[in-house]
């Protein structure tokens, strides 16, 4: 049932002395009482074995440059520039804080967070009814619905118009649901066949973008992008002539001027591109179970989730492990957390700024300023028409194809791990929580894994036929950043009452966890209220 680290024996060596002494038992009692176990050393760090300890940060990472990054981001730099980037910064950098203290909790006890959420008070049947609404967003295929769009443009050889060629954008969309839940029952772990997934992903989206951000956009287009990150306070402000303007709070204020009033018109796509840059949601999440999959800190004494085709040897217990308080533990417990604030910051966190800079460069350096619809994907079409035209005519029509394929794969391979999130969130849960199913057989949670995603893509495909696809999108993005802004106030309290003081995060972690939750508070209201049309003229 072990999970074995790609490291040397060095890094899995075990304590030698026994783990002793009753678990703690903090928290709902209907929850079960946690085991005790024994806690590995940390890998240690060297340049030459950095690929094989990479992990969640990796999936992770590919999957930040999504369905946000590739469709609201360039609508706004191709209207601003870069001057409005600084507020994915602030996102970026809330969920990254987030991402090491919801796998702070895994490192210690082996379980995700989410099975943490349900070990606090007033008990799991409050947070199941109250996470089942927060998490609703994640049930909605939107990724899947918009994908169909650029796959149907390869093949019209145009863009699609959703009237015309209605049955086919839905025929696509539900084939492109389904082919994304393939991955997820074949090649033993789950998690090994999301790596696979993503590494592609990362080599071929990030190569394609980074050659024409090399070949075929200019130093100016960069520092626009760069500095862009950097603009705090700068918002966009109505003008005279109604050309899309910027000014900044704070040299406005400094200077003793008087701020021109806001433009309000694209409050929502902020609100949304802020939101989701990264991950988004509870789709962060999953960064805890990869981390137990993967077999970090007490992951390696839990298990697995198994795919249904070739993981029948892989386990996963029904109960968490966590290991007692010594100075060898604790020296050991800082090890594995220096190693996920290490990944998390070499991988995850560049990733990310990756991810909305480069579809940005595409908006910036080949459309006009000012010039790009309200709708995404007309501006998309008019950002690929662009690279062509940048191309030339011998090699235009090639690269009009690949950009567009380069949105089919973020979309595409977003909805696989955005399926896997949801499903692995709710499964590991019920696993440790229902008492019917801690009767199972341990080998037996991929049966139970694929019996959910067989519920899971019978409501997804309902969904894609029923609703229309930008419906979904507002759906999701409203649900999400409710999600996450709750969800960084739990993680706080979760680390604060169920860890031993000892493996705490400190008050300063947890203050700014709960700043970036009102961040992403603040952001759900101002995109439900943009919803509801009340920055409309």
């Amino acid at each position: 049932m072990a999970n074995t680290l790609p490291d040397s024996n060095e890094a899995t060596a075990t304590v030698s002395e026994q783990a002793t002494g009753e678990a703690p038992w903090p928290g709902s009692k209907q929850m079960p009482q946690w085991e005790v176990a024994e806690l590995v050393e940390a890998p240690r760090f060297t340049i030459s074995r950095w690929p094989f300890l990479l992990g969640p940060g990796l999936v992770m990472g590919a999957s930040a440059i999504g369905g946000g990054e590739w469709l609201t981001g360039p609508l706004v730099t191709a209207k601003y520039g870069g001057a409005l980037l600084w507020l994915s910064t602030l996102s970026i950098l809330g969920q990254t804080l987030y991402n090491i203290e919801i796998s702070r909790y895994t490192l210690y006890s082996g379980e995700p967070i989410f099975t943490g959420k349900f070990r606090t008070l007033p008990g799991p049947m409050f947070w199941l009814m109250l996470y089942l609404v927060l998490d609703l967003g994640s049930f909605l295929p939107y990724l899947a619905s918009n994908a169909a769009i650029p796959a149907a443009a390869v093949l019209l050889r145009r863009l699609p118009d959703p009237a015309v060629d209605y049955f086919l954008l839905k025929g696509l969309a539900c084939g492109i649901f389904l082919l994304a839940l393939v991955p997820l029952v074949i090649g033993g772990k789950i998690f090994t066949s999301l790596k696979i997934v993503m590494s592609f992903k990362l080599i071929f989206v990030f190569g394609f973008l980074m050659f024409l951000a090399i070949f075929y956009s200019t130093a100016a287009t960069w520092a626009e992008i760069g500095a862009g990150f950097f603009q705090f306070g700068t918002v966009p402000v109505q003008s005279a002539d109604g050309s899309p303007q910027t000014a900044n709070v704070f040299t406005t204020f400094l200077s003793g001027e008087t701020l021109p009033a806001l433009d309000l018109s694209m409050i929502g796509i902020l609100a949304a591109m802020a939101a989701i840059s990264g991950n988004g949601g509870l789709t962060n999440t999953p960064i805890s179970n990869y981390t137990r999959d993967q077999g970090w800190g007490m992951g390696r004494q839990v298990g697995a989730i198994p795919s249904i085709i070739g993981g029948h040897a892989i386990e996963l217990s029904h109960v968490g492990k966590v290991f007692l308080i010594s100075p060898k533990t604790l020296e050991r417990w800082r090890g594995w957390v220096h190693h996920v604030q290490r990944e998390q910051l070499a991988v995850w966190m560049p990733a990310c700024f990756l991810g909305i800079a480069l579809p940005s460069m595409l908006s910036v350096q080949f459309l006009t300023r000012g010039s790009a619809p309200q709708d995404k994907w007309q501006a998309a079409g008019m950002t690929a028409q662009g690279v062509a035209d940048a191309v030339g005519p011998t090699w235009g029509d090639t690269f009009w194809y690949l950009t567009l394929f380069c949105g089919f794969l973020v979309l595409g391979t977003s909805t696989i791990s955005t399926a896997d999130g949801v499903l692995r969130r709710w499964v590991d849960v019920f696993w440790t929580a229902s008492p019917h199913l801690q009767k199972w057989d341990t080998r037996h949670i991929g049966k139970f894994y694929f019996c959910v995603l067989l519920i899971y893509a019978a409501f997804g495909l309902v969904m894609l036929t029923l609703v229309k696809g930008d419906r979904l999108l507002v759906w999701s993005t409203n649900f999400y950043n409710y999600a996450l802004g709750f969800s960084c106030w739990h993680t706080v309290a979760i680390n604060s009452f169920l860890l031993p003081r000892e493996l705490r995060p400190s008050i300063l972690r947890r203050l700014l966890l709960v700043a970036a939750g009102l961040f992403f508070i603040i952001i759900a209201i101002l995109t439900t209220m943009d919803s509801l049309g009340a920055f409309k003229a």
